[in-house]
């Protein structure tokens, strides 16, 4: 984790050197972009340790691909914190409550993701796959809990104008702790097992920890109001839900939500799969998928920062949305070209610039959505509806279609998939319900409207 944090931090001073020269690097280096980034870091991690590190594990120890696809419905959990995320919202926790409410949820998810992961390091997938199932859903629920008090500090603590530059440092950071920990993993399992790889990786669910605790309670946090007791339990519960769905338009946003990135969830969580059966070893893994998606990936957060500020919202999403559908068309190449590190290098590049880029202007248009007095509650509704349909195919069906028709034709599918949250996103730019749906932590009604220095 600290060479990770180390490469971050001499990022971070360069960044520093050059912001006088280049105006548009000073954004990144102010106090609550820097808070996004090391947020960030955190949140990536869990993700990483039962994503692609988990599918490399299992299909290392001999699991046939079914059952390997079969394990991403562990990231169904995150899909379902909507249903939890009220209590961060509303409830106080005793003792640490007086940190604040966002910081002391943040020190006990932030526990809960540490021990979730040592659990996961010792149990033994060809020993008892039931155990692992259930160990991979701890971590699941322990790294849900953590993104959803992750999410709600990120855009408190941003202004309105820090929205685009504020994702863009969230997805570094988010970048940086999923590769860091995935690197991580690959090396020290390689030479000490996994159960020591795991219990390393525990340590990136610090820097949000310690984020928290130094920044202290967002400035824009707000309580929800409601009447003491019972009432208002019930109206934290159904007051963030209510307020999104009573806004004009809020039906065709969510099903934007649903439906913009079924193919581009559902490619992401194979790509593990196809070099497996590539003979890609874990050396070229790290190097390629890595460490080549890692700088490219920060290439694309960098573009799509600018082109937030350039091409204003509804342009940029728009485009996002083009590139990450196309990038799967990379990967159809890859599984036609057989073993290539040439190839495996391109298409990781393409992929991970376009999903870097999308990360900065969708993350912005998520966060602006929010209503600032139920944040964790509307970002998890949101954060989860995005991605639970392709979580769902790629767990139930995703390994009997690659061995079915084929990587190549897999991928080629994955391309189609994306051409209904083109459309639907296009149209409601046309007609203002891109607008009309807006919540408070963008600017909107009754929001704050701080504007840029």
């Amino acid at each position: 984790m600290w060479v990770t944090l180390g490469i971050a931090a001499a990022a971070i001073v360069l960044i520093r050197l050059l912001a006088p020269r280049i105006p548009a690097l000073q954004p990144y280096l102010e106090r609550e972009s820097l808070a996004a980034f090391f947020l960030g870091v955190s949140s990536g991690f869990p993700y990483a340790m039962i994503g692609a590190t988990l599918t490399t594990r299992l299909a290392q120890d001999g699991i046939d691909k079914k059952t390997v696809t079969a394990f991403t419905l562990a990231f169904l959990v995150y899909n379902l914190k909507v249903f939890w995320a009220w209590v961060v919202d509303g409830v106080h926790l005793p003792v640490i409550g007086r940190l604040g409410q966002r910081v002391s949820w943040m020190v006990l998810s932030g526990v809960l993701v540490i021990a979730a992961v040592i659990n996961l390091a010792l149990v033994d997938p060809a020993a008892s796959l039931s155990a692992t199932v259930l160990a991979a859903v701890l971590v699941g629920v322990a790294g849900a809990t953590f993104d959803i008090v992750i999410d709600a500090y990120r855009i408190e603590t941003l202004k309105p104008y820090q929205l685009g530059t504020g994702s863009g440092m969230s997805q570094y950071g988010w970048r940086i702790g999923s590769a860091g920990a995935g690197a991580l993993a690959l090396v020290v399992s390689a030479r000490m097992g996994w159960s020591a790889a795991y219990i390393a990786c525990a340590a990136f669910a610090l820097p949000a920890m310690l984020t928290a605790v130094l920044m202290g309670e967002p400035v824009r946090h707000r309580e929800p109001t409601g009447k003491k007791g019972l009432s208002e339990v019930w109206a934290s519960i159904t007051g963030p839900f209510v307020e999104f769905f009573q806004r004009h338009g809020a039906m065709l946003v969510l099903l934007f939500i649903l439906v913009h990135k079924i193919g581009d969830t559902l490619a992401n969580l194979t790509f593990r799969l196809l070099f497996n059966d590539l003979g890609f070893s874990n050396d070229e893994i790290a190097i390629y998928d890595v460490g080549v998606g890692f700088w490219a990936y920060l290439i694309g957060v960098f573009i799509g920062g600018i082109a937030y500020a350039k091409m204003g919202l509804k342009r940029s999403v728009l485009l996002a949305l083009v590139l990450m559908g196309v990038s799967n068309l990379s990967f159809a190449a890859l599984a036609a070209a057989g073993h290539s590190n040439i190839g495996m290098a391109a298409a990781i590049g393409f992929e991970n610039i376009a999903s870097g880029y999308g990360g900065v202007v969708v993350v912005a248009y998520f966060s602006a959505l929010c209503d600032l007095r139920f944040t964790a509650s509307q970002y998890a509704l949101i954060s989860a509806g995005a991605s639970v349909i392709g979580r769902f195919v790629t767990g139930t069906t995703a390994g009997s279609m690659i061995e079915g028709f084929g990587y190549v034709n897999f991928y080629l599918l994955t391309t189609v998939l994306a051409l209904p949250g083109i459309v639907l996103f296009w149209w409601m730019s046309r007609t203002g319900l891109i607008d009309a749906a807006m919540g408070t932590a963008g600017g909107g009604s009754d929001g704050d409207a701080e504007t840029a220095p």
